[in-house]
């Protein structure tokens, strides 16, 4: 019975090691092998121009044609502030006056003066005359002539000396009165009621208004290429302006190496002194080159910059060729090449970063070309 179980042992080891035996015989699953998947890339044609635009931008401000510090012309004491900052004004509009007493009280005395000067005038001519009735008798001498008259014109010159004062004194009194020059709007008002200005001292700013201008800096070769009465578009707070050209400066800022453009806006344009002012300013390049997206383009060797161009290999198939080039200028997402490419080859337009050059590639026409 023991042999028996021996035996059965041996035979049920040798069966399991026929069957895997025969089991690693027999032919494995088939996999299916397809075809080598070839990447898909955007394209596009190079399209080649004659010439590109430099868009270049310049920044300035706004300032009123007349921007006056004014002030009285003479020292004294602020009787009267008849406007403050902030204020609009019209020409010949009181806009403040000085303490004119001592002034007055001045004319009352010239006044008093000329009078008796007249009075004065009236005996010498008096006294002249009846001298010259004595005379003719033979009752007054040559040196008693001769002294009245000298009289009577010193009194002459007095009476001219003395309405020359009295005008200049005239004039102060109006000149203590400070109005408008010209309609605008107060910006500043530097002195209070009441204080002693000394002579020219500012008394308020004051901004013209319809008269708004633009002071833009520009480099020496596009300020020589302006002319007077050109139009050219000017940006102020995101509203787009036609400004004229009213003056080309005739000497270089020695800090910013520019020349100023003085510039006339709209004389209905709501804009305030200060605020910036740009100057957007295209100029033609005369240079063959192409447009292509900054996203089909590499990094080169030696400074250079490359772009991916696609060489039919076969129908639908490309290879890719790596082509030097110069960037010429950018604009936004743009930018304007030339170098060892022709006009009408087809280039990968992005996803650069994914492909080697010589690798064989396909068009992908879902994926518009940019």
């Amino acid at each position: 019975m023991k042999m028996f179980n021996v035996a059965s042992r041996r035979r049920a080891a040798l069966l399991v090691l026929i069957t895997g035996t025969l089991s690693a015989c027999q032919p494995g699953p088939v996999t299916d092998v397809g075809q080598i998947q070839i990447t898909k890339v955007a394209s596009n044609t190079l399209i080649e121009a004659s010439a590109y635009e430099i868009e270049q931008q310049f920044t300035g401000n706004i300032r009123s044609g007349n921007t006056t510090a004014i002030g009285f012309e003479l020292a004294g004491k602020i009787n009267q502030l008849a406007v403050d900052s902030g204020n609009s004004v019209k020409q010949g509009q009181l806009l403040a006056q000085l303490d004119t007493s001592l002034l007055l009280a001045e004319k009352q005395e010239l006044e008093a003066s000329l009078a008796q000067n007249s009075a004065d005038l009236d005996l010498a001519k008096s006294t002249l005359n009846r001298s010259l009735e004595l005379k003719k008798q033979g009752y007054t001498s040559e040196q008693t002539l001769d002294e009245l008259k000298g009289q009577l014109n010193s009194l002459k010159a007095a009476r001219q000396r003395l309405r020359a004062s009295i005008a200049a004194n005239q004039l102060r009194i109006e000149k203590s009165t400070l109005i408008a020059p010209f309609d605008g709007v107060i910006a500043k008002r530097n002195n209070n009621l009441g204080e002693v200005v000394a002579l020219g001292s500012p008394l308020f700013t004051l901004i013209q208004l319809n008269n708004p201008q633009a002071i833009i800096g520009v480099p020496v070769n596009i300020a020589q290429a302006l002319n007077d009465g050109q139009k050219l578009p000017l940006r102020v707070n995101d509203t787009n302006y036609s400004a004229t050209v009213a003056g080309i400066g005739a000497e270089v800022n020695p800090v910013t190496r520019t020349v100023p453009v003085r510039f006339t806006l709209p004389t209905d344009a709501p804009v305030i002194n200060g605020e910036l002012a740009y100057l957007n300013y295209g100029k033609r390049i005369e240079q063959s080159g192409y447009w292509i997206p900054l996203s089909s383009l590499t990094d080169g060797l030696r400074g250079l910059w490359n772009i991916y161009v696609l060489v039919e290999e076969e129908k639908g198939q490309y290879r890719i060729e790596r082509r030097d080039i110069e960037i010429l200028y950018t604009r936004g997402e743009q930018a304007y090449i030339t170098g060892a490419v022709r006009n009408n080859e087809m280039y990968v337009t992005h996803g650069l970063h994914k492909l080697v050059v010589g690798e064989v590639v396909t068009l992908n026409t879902d994926v518009a070309s940019r």
